[in-house]
């Protein structure tokens, strides 16, 4: 169990204070800056602890290209779509931030966001976001982390398809980039999660004990069972996608808890009532990918080339970039790759490999 009690906002968190419950806005804003207002207007007068946003543009998230990498093939929700489409119809005008921020603020609600590369972050430092959150997808981007760790903000880091030396070499990296405030959030990277047998609910005070944080859970179900169960093992921090309606549609809609849903969730957590005792929702100690993340591990990010190069052209931050999908060289490989030369012309949007690359 862990001591340690850290601020978001105006919010304590850890043992003995309150679940600190979270209404992830995501993409259910629908790009109508009203219906993101009255989405945080509602979720702070609903009693969460807590508004998140999040922080991208299709070209911070993916490359522009149709090529078949690109193109989302087995996603129930997305398929159809390349990445590029994906994100230019749910990312949220950066602009909208601050008078977010200022609404919620009149309900001492803290806002903060999902950030997913250094720009978010730049962008969101001028505005003092109180925490930064950090995506399964974007858990091994290390060049990310040392950014965020930079501001000295608090950072929830979510689990979702990390392995137990992933997730080590995450928090290590966090803390010597001078981030000391750390919640790791169990998740399972399946949108919706429908196998409820994969979240291994007892992961979250594990999590605790094995990298002395504070831990909670992100989950993408429409059940409450699940977050009232992880509240019960020890969750400081619950958060889950907030919609006025599912049948208003939008890319996460299927699995975001409806206004009285959340409400519910809030009183429930408040009152500790309502949890069902249910061992396959508890499973075991598990890090890793689980059966229902697998298709998902591809809209992790990886490096790519961003511009075309001649053969002997060196490799540099301006040509190699860490985008999604996943079917390039991992990031921790960036180091290893800038300065070395092309071993042939390679074209825009090709992922790098090994083979590329000269020795």
């Amino acid at each position: 169990m862990s001591n340690k009690i850290i601020k978001i906002g105006n919010k304590e968190v850890g043992e003995g204070k309150p679940v600190l419950v979270v209404a992830e806005i995501s993409c259910n804003h629908l790009q109508d800056f009203e219906r993101a207002k009255e989405l945080v207007k509602t979720a702070c007068e609903i009693g969460v602890g807590a508004v998140k946003l999040q922080h991208y543009t299709p070209a911070t998230m993916t490359l522009k290209s149709d090529k078949d990498y690109f193109k989302i093939k087995n996603h129930p929700l997305w398929k159809g779509k390349t990445l590029y489409e994906l994100y230019e119809t749910a990312y949220m005008p950066w602009e909208w931030y601050e008078p977010l921020s200022e609404l919620a603020g009149k309900y001492n609600v803290p806002v903060f966001s999902t950030v997913y590369d250094d720009t978010a972050v730049d962008f969101l430092e001028k505005y003092n976001c109180p925490a930064y959150k950090i995506g399964g997808f974007e858990g091994t981007d290390y060049e990310l982390l040392k950014r965020v760790a930079k501001t000295k903000k608090p950072v929830i880091l979510s689990s979702g398809m990390s392995t137990k030396e992933e997730l080590e070499k995450a928090v290590n990296v966090l803390r010597e980039n001078g981030c000391n405030d750390i919640v790791i959030v169990k998740a399972v990277n399946a949108y919706p999660t429908v196998d409820l047998s994969e979240m291994n609910l007892r992961t979250i005070p594990a999590l605790e004990k094995e990298f002395d944080v504070i831990s909670g859970l992100s989950e993408h179900s429409i059940t409450l069972n699940v977050s009232l169960l992880a509240v019960t093992l020890g969750a400081k921090v619950i958060e889950r996608h907030f919609t006025l309606k599912r049948s208003d549609g939008g890319a996460d809609s299927a699995f975001s808890l409806e206004t009285e849903e959340m409400a519910q969730l809030v009183r429930d957590i408040k009152d500790r009532k309502n949890v069902q005792e249910d061992e396959n929702i508890l499973g075991s100690v598990f890090y890793g990918v689980t059966k229902a993340e697998q298709e998902s591990i591809i809209f992790k990010r990886s490096l790519w080339v961003i511009k075309p190069i001649k053969k002997g052209e060196e490799f540099t931050k301006e040509n190699i970039g860490r985008f999604r999908p996943n079917n390039g060289l991992a990031i921790k490989d960036l180091p290893n790759v800038l300065g070395k030369k092309a071993k042939q012309d390679i074209d825009f949007a090709v992922p790098l490999s090994w083979d590329l690359v000269e020795e």
